[in-house]
């Protein structure tokens, strides 16, 4: 076995394959850890704008939603607001129209005290 070590030594002394093979195993282990590394990071820029899709979908419906509770909300106040001005608005027809009965009545009766105290003459 002795003779055959000088062989093989001298063998890969003038054959540099081993050598180069050796060489291309590291080049492919590095490309290896760069294709994982670069995999990696294309994984979580994909998360990340999955996170953010979600994120302004998730904004774009509370938005929508905080919409929809502000419309109702004035359209709640429009209402109230319109039935207290009919509510006003009666009263005031109310009070108006008392009003114009009592003008009515106190005039009627004017004209008859007018006559009541024509018809007696003077007092003594």
């Amino acid at each position: 076995m002795a003779s055959f070590t000088p062989k093989l030594g001298a063998a890969i002394a003038r054959n540099p394959t081993p050598r180069i093979f050796s060489r291309q195993i590291q080049v492919g282990s590095q490309q290896g850890a760069r294709d994982a590394l670069q995999e990696g990071a294309n994984e979580a820029r994909k998360s990340g704008e999955q996170v953010a899709n979600q994120t302004s979908d998730l904004a774009g419906k509370v938005s929508a939603t905080a919409q929809d509770v502000s419309e109702k909300a004035k359209q709640t106040v429009q209402d109230a607001w319109g039935s207290a001005k009919d509510t006003a608005q009666k009263a005031a027809d109310t009070v108006m129209g008392k009003a114009q009965e009592s003008k009515e009545f106190v005039k009627e009766n004017a004209e008859q005290v007018k006559k009541s105290m024509n018809t007696k003459g003077p007092m003594n």
